[in-house]
């Protein structure tokens, strides 16, 4: 019988002892870059933090932090983090890392978008030809900076025919849908690297600086509930600043090409 006590308390203990669980809420487009498989583990080894993640897009991840049911989140439109911060639902926002939005469509190329000067040129050229084009659809930062796109060419998505195709899906899904329409599509360059089924798309524009696409933390407002662990939210902004995290985020390459750069400053 002691023996059996003995190993319950044991038991007890080591689950007392095990390493604290927080949640965040990060976009589809940073889960399928395939970073997270980087991150996680070392976050694990060296902080001793279970990092939960809620993979949905920009807008869902901010709702998510608004109520109060994550911890922190990790998205990428600029404008929306403002906002979320200014009125209170984040502590702060701080710049992790960044890379870019990339036009992907069918090799064939039919609205000629490889020869565009811009963003705003490329979409009026796929307006123009009617071209098949799958939009995100769902609020995420993706799509938000393609509607920006659209605007900036004095073009409004709402009032395209049936050649546009919102899906309402995350990144992996929406390339999948593109790949079997032959379409195209705005993606980050991340996923687009980390894409497995390709078919007969090719990334044919890249480059303007409207395609910059950087990646914040925003810790949630500890004053919204007693759940929420912003010391551990703070411990993971440290972490993801660090040159141990600037080290894995520069050194994460498919076929040699880098999906992130880090820029957080001290």
């Amino acid at each position: 019988m002691k023996r059996i006590l003995t190993a319950a308390v044991m038991l007890l203990w080591t689950q007392a002892a095990s390493a604290e669980e927080m949640r965040m809420a990060v976009t589809t487009s940073f889960d399928n870059s395939g970073l997270a498989d980087v991150l996680l583990p070392a976050i694990k080894t060296d902080l001793d933090l279970d990092l939960r993640l809620l993979v949905v897009g920009t807008g869902q991840a901010l709702r998510l932090g608004e109520a109060g049911d994550v911890d922190a989140v990790l998205v990428h439109s600029k404008a929306a983090e403002e906002k979320f911060v200014a009125e209170g639902h984040g502590t702060h926002r701080r710049e992790i890392m960044y890379n870019d939005f990339v036009f992907v469509g069918p090799n064939a190329d039919p609205a000629v978008i490889a020869d565009a000067t811009s963003a705003a040129d490329a979409v009026q050229r796929i307006e123009a030809a009617k071209a098949p084009f799958v939009s995100r659809g769902d609020d995420s930062g993706t799509h938000k900076a393609e509607k920006k796109i659209w605007a900036s060419a004095g073009l409004d998505s709402a009032a395209f025919g049936d050649w546009y195709r919102p899906v309402g899906a995350g990144m992996g899904a929406a390339l999948n849908t593109a790949a079997g329409m032959n379409a195209y599509i705005v993606a980050d360059r991340a996923s687009w690297l980390n894409f497995g089924n390709k078919s007969d798309l090719g990334l044919l524009y890249s480059g303007d600086p409207a395609l910059f696409n950087q990646y914040a933390l925003l810790p949630v407002n500890p004053d919204k509930n007693a759940n929420i662990r912003n010391d551990l939210a703070m411990k993971l902004e440290a972490w993801l600043t660090s040159p141990r995290a600037a080290e894995l985020i520069n050194g994460y390459k498919i076929n040699g090409e880098a999906l992130f750069v880090f820029n957080a400053t001290p």
